[in-house]
């Protein structure tokens, strides 16, 4: 039977405390012992084929009948007051449909998202109206006849002129998110630094990054009666159910949520946007499907971003390298409507034993796009700043870098007290400094006149990654021998699918190949969390393989009455029924006996142990080159060490960490969102100005399988690798640079006009 428990979800610097109902009857874990055929084997990825011949549908592709098209019209201004907007030129021009203004969707709309939909605009690139036609260029040529008049108001787009008391007000209470700044602190600051033999303090700057997704935020809605049918490209088709519900004024029932395919998330597609909302409400005004899709301009205005951030950071040790203190200091931009502060601290105040430590974040309202998760929100630029000041505190102090790290790694989560489920972070040092030959770095006493010059680094990582409930997952098995996974998570990727797959064809005891597995539908799958913040694979994971062990009691049950020999002696090996050594057959000839019938398995995820934090740690080692005539930073070599728990499929997981390190390549070297101060305006608004990094810029990187199950998180031993791979590589670069050319640069990104002005200055 199930039973209710209050579960605690940690996810991007939040707790969030919610009931979920759980099977009453525990998973055993895997452990090591066990023989496993299908887990932890290189296994390519189960949908591939659709996703490289192009026949995989994402929302893009969704081509419904009598489709209408949509266009929007933005505010050309930072900061306005919305006047007057007549759209009758638009309504009369042959082939539209409907047209529905900002105000009109206020005036439908409820809950919070309606701040939203006010008459005033915070950022340039808002949408005002949006126009459906019969086609795409017609809806272009609507919005170009809509005549909007604004008044406008003082702006603010830079994060220090925000805080300053006589800022342009984006909101009328100000600018402070909140209304004051967030602080976590323990033991006593100012004790601290006095004990401190040797204190180093230094700020750090990072820049606004875009989450630049291949498929924009895109939406395709349709009416039957009173029930809506959401196409989403989305990390969460149940959080858009649930958003557009709420917001919609209707039951939940009355709601569907579809994504199969999607182009791209890294945590901005957490839940319907304006899209889905001018979608959703065109669609019922003109009886028709409609589809919105941000362009690629407003995308990369609109569809989120990583904050920018402002940190300080002061820390107070002994001569022999113990930390006696931290004091951190964050300005971090949340742009026009950011939801919640990014935990900067949390690397700092995780990942090193400290009894005085202090952490203040002041979010900052500006007038540009809204800040939104960002794969590691908080944690990527955190570690940036407590990574370059711990290796600035080592060569204040004379020590080894490495050695500094390895000296004040706690044994328990010093944020509350918990003891770790486990913590092979000293497996994630040894083997990475082994293979980057950590013994021949320079320590930044770089004496080399020669043009090119190179140096390594290396930088510590702590994310959670234990997800948790509620997570549900049914598998149905075929008298065919054949089984379908359920559930209503999103691949967003990654390879959730394969692995979600992997899993169930283990606890099965069937081929992969006899698992059809599905994904992403609000209408047929079970509820499950947010793709997102490494919560995917341990939320759900034990989810499916508790649904698939159900299935298999049920059929051994019923197998041990056919067969007439006691249950617990059978068991289903690649689709054999085993007595022992002894085989009955196949499974599917057995179960084909019984005629149409199906066997049901349900399945829920457990909660996390009590007392216990989850998390994943890691460390990464980089080698670059750098051009002291040109200012260029190459980067040679990454070698990471990531403890993610079980290893599902190398393959995948491969794949994940080196997609996280080129992301954190380009934050470290060339992207960055320009923005003009006097008109507010988004300079780079593209692909081709945005630099994201290319083939060229990818160097070699090595992947190292520590592969240790966290057989305390949950009973697959497995923990989440999203977030890991992209949070110490901009550090570890810049640590790398500094042992290159002695110089410490302490901005990103690292452009060749910041490594030249830094030499200049040597």
């Amino acid at each position: 039977m199930p039973k209710l428990i209050k579960t605690k979800v940690e996810m991007e610097g939040r707790t969030f405390e919610e009931y979920a109902l759980v099977d009453a009857d525990e998973l055993p874990p895997w452990t090591d012992e066990e023989e496993l055929g299908i887990v932890g084997f290189p296994t390519p990825r189960v949908d591939g084929a659709e996703r490289v011949s192009g026949t995989a549908q994402y929302t893009h592709d969704v081509r419904l009948p009598g489709m209408a098209y949509t266009a929007a019209l933005t505010s050309p201004h930072p900061h306005a007051r919305l006047v007057s907007v007549d759209v009758s030129e638009a309504r009369a021009l042959p082939g539209v449909l409907g047209v529905l203004t900002r105000t009109e969707a206020h005036e439908q709309l409820q809950g919070g998202v309606r701040r939203m939909f006010t008459d005033q605009l915070r950022y340039a690139g808002e949408i005002v109206a949006a126009v459906a036609a019969t086609d795409p260029d017609i809806a272009r040529d609507a919005v170009a006849l809509i005549k909007s008049e604004y008044e406008q108001l003082p702006h603010v787009v830079d994060i220090e002129v925000a805080a300053q008391p006589d800022a342009p007000k984006v909101h009328t209470n100000g600018n402070i998110f909140g209304g004051k700044p967030q602080i976590v602190e323990r033991g006593d600051i100012d004790t601290g630094f006095a004990e401190a033999d040797v204190t180093i303090e230094h700020t750090y700057r990072t820049a606004t990054q875009l989450h630049s997704c291949l498929e924009p935020h895109g939406s395709v809605a349709h009416w039957e009666g009173d029930s809506l049918t959401i196409y989403e490209s989305t990390q969460h088709v149940f959080g858009v159910r649930n958003a557009m519900a709420r917001w919609l004024g209707l039951s939940q029932n009355k709601v569907r949520a579809i994504c199969q395919y999607i182009g791209g998330g890294f945590g901005s597609k957490a839940g319907p946007g304006v899209n889905s909302v001018f979608a959703a409400l065109l669609a019922k005004q003109i009886g028709r499907p409609v589809q919105f899709m941000l362009d690629r301009t407003t995308e990369q205005i609109g569809g989120g971003n990583r904050s920018a951030m402002v940190m300080m950071v002061r820390l107070g040790a002994k001569n022999d390298g113990t930390l006696t203190a931290m004091d951190l200091h964050c300005l971090a931009d949340v742009g026009a409507y950011g939801p919640w502060l990014p935990f900067f601290a949390g690397p700092a105040l995780m990942s090193y034993r400290c009894p005085h430590a202090r952490s203040e974040t002041l979010g900052l309202y500006t007038n540009t796009g809204s800040f939104m998760a960002f794969r590691a929100p908080g944690f990527v630029e955190g570690t940036f700043a407590i990574e370059s000041a711990l290796d600035e505190l080592a060569t204040a102090l004379k020590l080894d870098p490495l050695a500094l790290r390895r000296q004040n790694i706690p044994d328990h989560d010093q944020t509350n007290g918990s003891a770790f489920s486990n913590y092979p972070i000293e497996a994630c040092f040894q083997q990475g400094a082994e293979r980057i030959e950590w013994h021949a770095r320079t320590n930044g006493q770089t004496s080399s006149h020669d043009r090119m010059r190179r140096g390594i680094g290396m930088s510590n990582q702590i994310w959670w990654g234990g997800g948790g409930p509620p997570a549900y997952a049914t598998v149905e098995v075929n008298t065919d021998g054949s089984a379908t996974l359920r559930t209503g998570t999103q691949d967003i990727g990654t390879g959730t699918k394969t692995v979600l797959t992997q899993v169930c064809a283990e606890e099965l005891g069937l081929p992969l190949a006899a698992i059809t597995t599905v994904l992403g539908d609000s209408g047929s799958g079970q509820y499950a969390p947010i793709s997102g913040g490494s919560m995917t694979v341990p939320s759900m994971a034990p989810a499916v393989r508790s649904a698939a062990r159900d299935a298999r009691i049920r059929l051994l049950d019923i197998v041990s009455q056919m067969l007439e020999r006691p249950v617990e002696a059978l068991e289903i090996r690649d689709g054999q029924i085993y007595e022992g050594a002894e085989n009955h057959g196949r499974l599917k000839d057995l179960i084909g006996k019984l005629g149409d019938v199906m066997i049901i398995g349900n399945g829920s995820r457990g909660p996390n142990p009590d007392g216990v934090t989850i998390i994943t740690s890691g460390a990464q080692f980089v080698e670059v080159a750098v051009d002291t005539l040109t200012g260029h930073i190459q980067v040679l070599r990454v070698i990471a060490a990531h403890d993610c728990g079980r290893i599902i499929n190398p393959l995948t997981y491969r794949s994940q960490i080196e997609g996280g390190i080129i992301q954190a390549i380009g934050y470290a070297l060339t992207e960055q969102r320009v923005m003009d101060a006097n008109s507010g305006i988004q300079l780079n608004a593209n692909l081709g100005d945005y630099k994201l990094p290319t083939l060229a810029d990818i160097p070699e990187i090595e992947v190292l399988r520590i592969d240790i199950p966290d057989l305390v998180a949950n009973p697959t031993g497995a923990k989440g690798a999203g977030e890991p791979p992209i949070i110490p590589t901009p550090a570890a670069i810049a640590n790398a640079v500094y042992d290159a050319i002695g110089i410490r640069i302490r901005e990103l990104p690292m452009t060749p006009d910041k490594v030249l002005a830094a030499l200049q200055r040597q």
